[in-house]
């Protein structure tokens, strides 16, 4: 083996894998279930929200995330507010994974890929699309149904149930989810 293949193959394969995760979805976790199975280390960063007004704070979005893992190996998880660029920089990684659901958010993140190359010459974006039992589940999706008593169970992890759950008794009534089990509405058993 020559010394640039040693080198490679002794090489710890990184990667970040960079969201709001409001809540995190099982969508979610099929990206970096694959994404583990390429790279040895998967870092999912909490990263601000931009203009999306989230429901859980990043605190608790880091715990959810935490404890939805179920033992999986090879992953950390962090918080970043700056630019994602930055944060690769700082950790020394070159890989960006990125998950597509649908032909409509490819412009986004190509553009937003091309940006952070701009940025950061480096890094490369591994784009990976969600499995075809998910492709159409979002964060802002889930918590929708969620408000309107859709049942979530086959969307998300157990602890983003329970999050919901817990978190609707901090909520004004308006904002209230109506979670399968939880509450009843007027004219109709949930």
């Amino acid at each position: 083996m020559s010394k640039a293949t040693s080198k490679m193959a002794n090489k710890t394969k990184r990667a970040i894998y960079p969201g709001s995760f409001d809540p995190i979805t099982n969508g979610h976790l099929d990206i970096l279930d694959r994404a583990l199975e390429v790279f040895d280390e998967v870092t999912i960063v909490v990263a601000g929200t931009g203009k999306k007004n989230p429901l859980f704070t990043p605190e608790e979005r880091i715990a959810i995330i935490r404890e939805s893992l179920e033992g999986r190996k090879g992953v950390k998880v962090d918080r970043w507010s700056g630019l994602i660029m930055d944060y690769a920089k700082k950790e020394n990684i070159s890989v960006v994974i990125r998950g597509l659901r649908a032909a409509s958010d490819f412009e986004y993140e190509f553009m937003m890929a091309a940006m952070n190359k701009q940025i950061y010459p480096k890094v490369e974006t591994m784009f990976m699309m969600t499995g075809q039992n998910l492709y159409f589940v979002s964060s802002s999706m889930i918590k929708e149904l969620a408000r309107y008593g859709g049942d979530i169970s086959g969307y998300v992890p157990a602890k983003v149930i329970e999050s919901l759950r817990k978190k609707q008794k901090t909520l004004p009534e308006a904002s209230t989810f109506i979670i399968k089990g939880i509450k009843k509405r007027k004219g109709r058993s949930s």
